[in-house]
């Protein structure tokens, strides 16, 4: 039976090649006019993720909109030398010769984004791939449709339809799309979905970025600024109602710091988001969830943690008609508790007692590699000793979630929480093939070695092997 979407992915493999062949200043047109078109549809992004999941119009200018923007600009500011052949250094063997490394297209790529940040982490790869001269099939979210559908016009208004495509739908959808032979494969969402992605990918060799998510940490160790912490966590947590790949999971703190600690984070929840629990059930400035499903799952955790003995310290009220969970912050958590089993991605904020700083490590080393991990500290001892005895994705010391934005560092996962980079010139690289050329001059000083082998071949092979 022919694929249902067969026709395009041959209609756009066919228009690969002359994209391709596109140079700097055009693959800077085509970003150009993405950008101006983001910035002359603001609004309406903001009222397609607002109907989505009631996110805030200036939450939507910072999360999606400027992040967006953002890379676009970076983009257009570095592709030159992205693209610039760079000339590598000849070992002595390779004497006579010249070697090169070039960044080339991988061809016909397909963008698989989720629905928490639906704006921004589908267009995000879409620029680097852009970037990189690919043809492109953008499967959007169809669990936040509203802006799915903004989304597909913008692809249909900005670019042509043998260049680039959105295809909204299902998981039938994706499913049949990764039936296809894809060159590359750039998928955001769950560790478990991932798997599948990776399974069929496999089935064609296709390459692929996985940015999945994890239980990712905060460490607060003895050092740290109380205040600070709490007010960066409050935020960096509750943005998205925790519907973020990168939000903090879950705190590690001195237990002889929790009382104190505690009674900062609850007075910052409710100068951000209200001193009541009607306030906070009313602020404009606090998302909803995404859907019923999403809702129940949350609040059924929180019930269950509560049964198993979690004190609930601030918030724990919900709406599950209006897809409201309040934030909300546990104490008393159990490592064997139902809300360390799983990444939350949620308002939930489980909070964890140590006596020593190993005793932090040792929790977070039993568990999955992050895709985040979080210290706050002021001891340059403590934050190499947590660097270096612990692995994830990506680390911020005394903040969070920011590190998401850095345009010149790589962003993504390691193991259960993906592999391979994206941002700036990492998602340049990630859509790109790195080819290898040596271009081999009159001079061969390696034909000395070619058969017949005799004296001179073995007094040659003996200097390599000695001094190369």
């Amino acid at each position: 039976m022919k694929n249902q979407f067969q026709d395009i992915f041959d209609r756009l493999k066919l228009h690969a090649p002359e994209v391709a062949l596109r140079d700097t200043r055009q693959r800077i047109v085509v970003l150009k006019r993405l950008l101006a078109y983001i910035l002359e549809n603001r609004r309406t992004i903001q009222k397609a993720v607002w109907e989505d999941f009631r996110k805030p119009p200036t939450e939507v200018d910072l999360s999606e909109i400027f992040v967006v923007t953002s890379e676009i600009r970076h983009a257009i500011d570095n592709l030159g030398i992205w693209m610039r052949r760079r000339r590598i250094i000849n070992p002595v063997p390779f004497t006579g010769s010249r070697s090169y490394l070039y960044h080339e297209p991988r061809g016909v790529s397909l963008i698989m984004s989720p629905w928490n940040y639906p704006f921004n982490l589908a267009i995000g790869p879409l620029v680097s791939a852009i970037a990189a001269g690919n043809c492109v099939v953008l499967k959007p979210s169809e669990i936040s449709p509203n802006t799915s559908r903004f989304i597909s016009k913008l692809i249909q208004d900005c670019f042509d339809d043998n260049e680039i495509v959105a295809i909204e739908g299902d998981k039938l959808i994706a499913q049949s799309l990764l039936e296809l032979p894809f060159d590359h494969i750039f998928f955001t969402g769950s560790p478990a979905v991932g798997k599948k992605v990776m399974q069929s990918a496999s089935q064609h060799l296709s390459a692929v970025t996985l940015e999945l998510g994890g239980k990712s940490p905060v460490i607060i160790d003895e050092t740290a600024n109380l205040s600070d912490a709490a007010k960066k966590i409050s935020w960096g947590k509750f943005i998205n109602a925790g519907q973020t790949c990168v939000a903090p999971d879950y705190v590690l703190l001195p237990q002889n710091k929790e009382k104190e600690f505690l009674s900062l984070l609850g007075s910052e929840i409710e100068t951000r988001y209200g001193n009541s629990s009607k306030k906070r059930h009313d602020n404009p400035d606090f998302p909803r969830l995404i859907n019923d499903r999403h809702t129940e799952r949350l609040t059924s955790l929180l019930e269950q943690s509560k049964k198993e003995g979690c004190d609930v310290f601030f918030g724990g009220n919900y709406d599950l008609k209006e897809k409201y969970l309040e934030p909300t912050v546990l104490r008393n958590v159990g490592l064997d508790s139902a809300i360390m089993q799983e990444e939350i991605f949620g308002p939930i904020l489980p909070i964890l007692c140590y006596n020593k700083l190993d005793e932090a490590l040792d929790i977070i080393n039993k568990k999955s590699n992050p895709l985040a991990l979080y210290h706050f500290s002021r001891s340059t001892k403590n934050i190499e000793m947590v660097n270096t005895r612990t692995r994830a994705g990506s680390s911020c010391v005394n903040n969070v979630v920011v590190q998401f934005n850095q345009n010149h560092l790589p962003f993504g996962g390691v193991k259960h929480s993906g592999f391979g980079k994206a941002h700036g010139f990492y998602g340049f690289r990630a859509f790109s093939n790195e080819r290898s050329v040596v271009v081999q001059g009159r001079l061969n000083p390696l034909s000395l070695i070619y058969p017949p082998y005799g004296k001179i071949s073995d007094y040659v092979v003996k200097l390599l092997l000695r001094f190369f």
